[in-house]
């Protein structure tokens, strides 16, 4: 499926050059996994995580208010809501918890260095519309509440909004757009990069602007597009970075 999603992609890179992206595709997921059991190891030297971006948390380290973090499954994409915890600001994030409450406790305990408030999800992979409620519900009063919260809002979602990314049409998760709107949090999108081969990181930030209309539906469609548009320029800058094998179009 990579191989197959660099070719709707690339259509202008040759079948090596694709096939090259790929491998490194795989590389970097396999550092991502053993990087993964290691979280706190690594949290622990702070000179592995370069943020650029030191003015946006100097202007906002007192007064963030209620805030979103949105990323993509980039480098180590773990490590993406960073930018928030050395501001203070305390996030949790939305996951899909892993069936195996033993492996879930686990994986728990080592990422509570980066969501000290916690994380919000649900266990089951085939969950419906309900189940989406009750998370979206519990998310909107964390937020509501001042709080911030990290998202990674690159997946393809069945029960999600169309938008254009990369000439085709995917479905976006719309949880973060419409909490953004409703809420009036402040949104950043962050890539987590990875520079070289000795787990080194660098995470940038981007202030989106939330639009607010009387039109919120279209609102929500125009941040979900603006997210998308950003991914694909991160994306085209390190397509070896960015986690191909799985659907994105429909």
């Amino acid at each position: 499926m990579a191989l197959e999603n660099l070719r709707i992609a690339f259509p202008e890179k040759s079948g090596s050059e694709r096939l090259a992206i790929c491998l490194a595709h795989w590389e970097n997921l396999g550092r991502v996994i053993a990087e993964t059991v290691q979280l706190d190891r690594l949290l622990a030297d702070p000179s592995c995580i370069d943020i650029p971006d030191q003015h946006l948390l100097a202007r906002y380290r007192d007064k963030l208010g209620p805030a979103i973090g949105v990323s993509l499954h980039m480098g180590n994409w773990e490590l993406a809501i960073w930018p928030l915890v050395v501001a203070g600001a305390n996030p949790a994030a939305l996951y899909r918890a892993i069936d195996n409450p033993y492996v879930d406790e686990y994986l728990r305990t080592k990422r509570q260095a980066l969501y000290p408030a916690g994380l919000i999800g649900r266990r089951k992979s085939d969950a419906g519309p309900l189940d989406d409620l009750r998370t979206a519900h519990r998310l909107m009063h964390h937020v509501r509440c001042g709080g911030r919260v990290g998202i990674i809002c690159d997946q393809y979602y069945r029960r999600g909004v169309s938008v254009p990314f990369f000439g085709r049409t995917t479905l976006a998760q719309p949880i973060a757009a419409i909490m953004a709107r409703r809420l009036g949090a402040r949104v950043w999108m962050a890539r987590c990069r990875r520079i070289g081969t000795d787990s080194r990181f660098r995470i940038e930030i981007k202030e989106l602007r939330v639009p607010r209309t009387a039109n919120q539906a279209d609102d929500v469609r125009r941040i979900l597009a603006e997210m998308h548009r950003q991914f694909e320029d991160w994306i085209r800058e390190a397509p070896d970075q960015w986690i191909w094998g799985h659907r994105i179009w429909h």
